[in-house]
């Protein structure tokens, strides 16, 4: 493999790394948001509707990223 061939690999793969902790993070941030809801018992209402559309809006966002890399390995391709 040519060097430029490697530096794009490696590109690829840190933007694979990036881009997933990035998506991680808004996962866990509205995993956080739904369990202060439920501590707090509110489990309807506004407030409930939107931290559900967040969690469904970043689970999606996940599993479209992963579903990218379906059937390979961003650290060996």
């Amino acid at each position: 493999m040519s060097l430029s061939g490697e530096i794009s690999k490696t590109s690829a793969v840190e933007d694979f790394r990036f881009k997933s902790y990035e998506l991680l993070l808004e996962l866990d941030a509205a995993n956080n948001k739904m369990m202060m809801l439920v501590s707090a018992r509110e489990l309807s209402g506004v407030k409930w509707s939107a931290a559900v559309e967040r969690h469904s809006d970043a689970y999606g966002a996940w599993i479209s990223h992963m579903n990218e890399y379906s059937g390979s390995n961003p650290f060996t391709s």
